[in-house]
Formats: structure tokens, C-alpha cells, sequence
């Protein structure tokens, strides 16, 4: 990638640190908030207990998914639910004893589903998605040593032309907003992306989209330019926010140590949850699990990222090997992993790749931020005007990562956002 000047960068050379935030959340957004607050020149405290990569974002499929604004509450997927539920080595799962926890969360969710709200929920992400590579720009310019974004687009391909059609009746919302694709056929797919001749005759290029070189590599190379540019990263876990007088003053570690702060940003995913009962809101997050098998040495070689729509999950190449995964699981929170989610999905692939190698694989396990109306929070709390939430992306958390700091640096700054974030409301539910 070409090396630019920077012009936050540049304006933050020339401005007094305006103040002290403290990030609890050292993931992909909390990570993008970090560089975006430092450029407008704060100093900034990433908090986190994992290192550096050790996120859900690792866990995932890496793609820039800026078309992906249709909720995932369209109907297409309602009318699979029952049969995957039915079915425990489905895309989806649930649980058994976490069904009487999610049912509320899941009466949201169906209720998403009418035809006004998939099109206000899919305009309002538009709004966001449109940005994502304007405001990833900035952050990768100042990664001038590594290609940590790949150029090519994703592939979606089908076991057959029902899967397809289904899948096309949503494409209307996503074209109307500006977002392109193109159905390929058997042969076009082969051209593309040679492992895959001969293997589906149906299929759609996502040219708008990209995708990640390494996800783990993406998060620590980010992570290092903000500890390059004078960050600090704590390794601890954040157990309370500091409060006085109706305002935020730092955050209480698991060491005992407070950090002091004039402003406080909750981007911890899942655990942002543990902060929503002392910031007195109803935010309905939900942690899905989404399962990932890392193989070193696949045996296959795959230039682009591919979803497997019908399968339900996505094969992405990567520096350190082939990560396949995409499978969800709504379990009880704190409940532990269940990897035969990861071995159903690996046999899937076996059947598309039957010489694929296996033997050095890593398991791993990625639990998603979801809200029942697939829109995250990107908002400042009531409570504490001084403290922003970050959080509830969901599955578009690296795809939403950098546009998420550029918005809540505009809010903290005090700038107007290019965006209305009404539709990002933590008071929403």
C-alpha cells in the first residue's frame, strides 16, 4: 500500500492533547477508536486482558463485508430457522437450556423482518458501510510495511440454483443502496478461482468487498502503530467505571489500580454487557458464538474468500493458513465452547476438498456482539454523558471497525459526525 501523509496525523501534530480517554476493549474497534482518538489528539489507555489479537476478531472471516446491510432477520433466513434448529449440524444452533433466555431476544429479531424495517435497518448500515474504506484508508497508511488488505473481491458460491435465487430476492436492497455483484457462472467461477472448477455452477462475485490478509496480523499491526504513535496498552481486565458527580473518572482495573479519564469508550464486545446495569441502559446483546478451524497446512490454495452459502460458512485464505468457519451458536452465557461445531464444519469441507490436510488445525471460537436488529451502538450514555458506546456489530465488527472510531472520535472531539447516528441509538430498544 502507498504511503501518504496523513492529514490527522498532521492536524494532531499541531494540537495540544485535548484530554485523556481510557478504551475498555482492545479488539479490532476498540483498536480503530484508539487510532482515531490519538489522531485528534488525545492520549489514549486501551484496556484489555487478552493480548494484542486475542479477540473475536481473530475469529472470523476477515471480510470487509460493506454490502452486507440487510439484516439478518430478512425472511429467507426466519423460514430456515425452525429446520436448522431442528438440525444440530446446521449453520445455526441453539441450545437447548438457553432457548427460555433468548426467546425475548429472538421475538426482536423476528420482528425485524417486515419489509419497512429490513429497508430502514439496511439504509441505516448503507450509512456506515459506504465509509469503510475511506475511514481504514487513514489507519493502513500508517502500516506502510505490510499489505494487511487484500485487493480481490469475496465469491459467494451455491449447491444450486434454488440457493441462489433465495439469495437474490434480498439483492434489490443492497443494489438500490449502491452496492454491486454479478452472477457467475460455472465457468466463471472455475476462471476465478481455480480450486473450485467444476465444483459449483452457481455463484455471485461480491465486487465491492475485501478482505483481510491475516486477521490476527490486522488487529496486532494496528495495535502497534497506536503504541508506535505513544499509546498505552494495560493488560487487565476493567472492573468498573469510576464515577462522580454524574460523570465518568476512569476505569477500575482487575490489578486494583484505577486509570484516570476525562472520557471513557466501551468497545468490549460481549463484555460490554458487565458496564450496561451502572450505565442504566437496555441494550439487548446477545453474545453468538461463531466457530473457526485454522489449518496450517491445508493442502489447497485459494486466492480469494469464499462463502459457501448453503453450508452456511466461509473458507479464508490467509498468511497463517486457511481459516474456515462462519457457524453460529446461541449457548447460555458463560457457557463453555462447544468445538463439534468446528468438526461439522470441517467435514463439510472435507467434501468439497476431499484431499484436503487437516492435521495442524488450531480451534477457535469468536463470540459476536448481536443485537436483535443487526445495527450496533454508537452512542453517548445518559448517565455518564462523558462515556460512548461501541459495540453490538455483530458479524460486521471488522467490517465496521475504523467508520466506528471515526464516529466516536467526532463525538468526543465534539465535531459533528458525517453521519446520523440516531439509527445507533443505545436507547433504541
Amino acid at each position: 500500500m502507498s504511503v501518504v501523509t496523513d492529514p490527522l496525523i498532521e492536524m494532531a501534530a499541531d494540537k495540544v492533547p485535548s484530554g485523556v480517554v481510557a478504551i475498555i476493549g482492545g479488539g479490532i474497534v476498540g483498536v480503530c477508536c484508539a487510532l482515531y482518538l490519538q489522531r485528534s489528539g488525545y492520549t489514549v489507555n486501551l484496556i484489555d486482558p487478552a493480548k494484542a489479537g486475542e479477540s473475536t476478531g481473530k475469529w472470523s472471516c476477515g471480510q470487509l463485508a460493506v454490502g452486507e446491510v440487510v439484516p439478518l432477520s430478512k425472511p429467507g433466513i426466519l423460514k430456515k430457522i425452525p429446520g436448522w434448529l431442528m438440525d444440530q449440524e446446521g449453520p445455526l444452533a441453539l441450545r437447548p437450556v438457553a432457548l427460555p433466555g433468548v426467546l425475548p431476544w429472538m421475538m426482536r429479531f423476528i420482528s425485524c423482518g417486515r419489509q419497512s424495517r429490513l429497508v430502514e435497518i439496511s439504509r441505516a448500515l448503507a450509512s456506515l458501510t459506504r465509509r469503510v474504506f475511506e475511514d481504514y484508508q487513514l489507519l493502513l497508511d500508517a502500516c506502510p510495511n505490510e499489505v494487511l488488505l487484500n485487493q480481490r473481491p469475496v465469491l459467494q458460491v451455491f449447491d444450486s440454483g434454488k440457493g441462489l435465487e433465495q439469495d437474490l430476492r434480498h439483492a434489490d436492497l443492497p443494489r438500490s443502496l449502491g452496492f454491486a455483484f454479478d452472477k457467475l457462472s460455472a465457468g466463471e467461477i472455475g476462471e476465478l478461482e481455480p480450486a473450485l472448477a467444476g465444483k459449483f455452477a452457481y455463484g455471485i462475485l461480491l465486487s465491492d468487498w475485501r478482505f483481510v490478509t491475516d486477521t490476527e496480523r490486522f488487529i496486532v499491526a494496528l495495535t502497534e502503530s497506536f503504541l508506535s504513535l505513544g499509546g498505552r496498552r494495560l493488560q487487565a481486565g476493567a472492573n468498573r467505571i469510576n464515577a462522580e458527580n454524574g460523570r465518568a473518572t476512569g476505569v477500575l482495573l482487575s490489578t486494583g489500580e484505577s486509570v484516570a479519564a476525562d472520557h471513557i469508550v466501551v468497545a468490549a464486545g460481549v463484555g460490554s454487557r458487565k458496564f450496561f446495569p451502572q450505565l442504566d441502559v437496555n441494550v439487548p446483546l446477545e453474545g453468538v458464538a461463531g466457530y473457526q478451524v485454522l489449518l496450517r497446512d491445508p493442502g489447497i490454495t485459494l486466492k480469494h474468500s469464499v462463502i459457501y452459502a448453503d453450508g452456511g460458512f466461509c473458507l479464508a485464505p490467509m498468511t497463517r493458513g486457511l481459516q474456515v468457519g462462519g457457524t453460529i451458536e446461541f449457548a447460555q452465557q458463560e457457557a463453555a465452547p462447544n468445538f463439534r461445531r468446528a468438526e461439522i464444519i470441517l467435514n463439510k469441507t472435507r467434501r468439497i476438498f476431499p484431499e484436503l490436510r487437516t492435521k495442524d488445525q488450531e480451534l477457535g471460537v469468536g463470540y459476536r456482539p448481536l443485537l436483535p436488529d443487526s445495527k450496533p451502538v454508537i452512542d453517548r450514555t445518559r448517565k455518564l454523558p462523558n462515556v460512548i458506546l461501541a459495540t453490538g456489530h455483530g458479524q460486521l465488527g471488522l467490517t465496521l471497525a475504523a467508520t466506528t472510531g471515526k464516529l466516536v472520535s467526532d463525538l468526543i472531539s465534539g465535531r459533528s459526525p458525517p453521519v446520523d447516528l440516531a439509527s445507533f441509538s443505545a436507547y433504541r430498544f
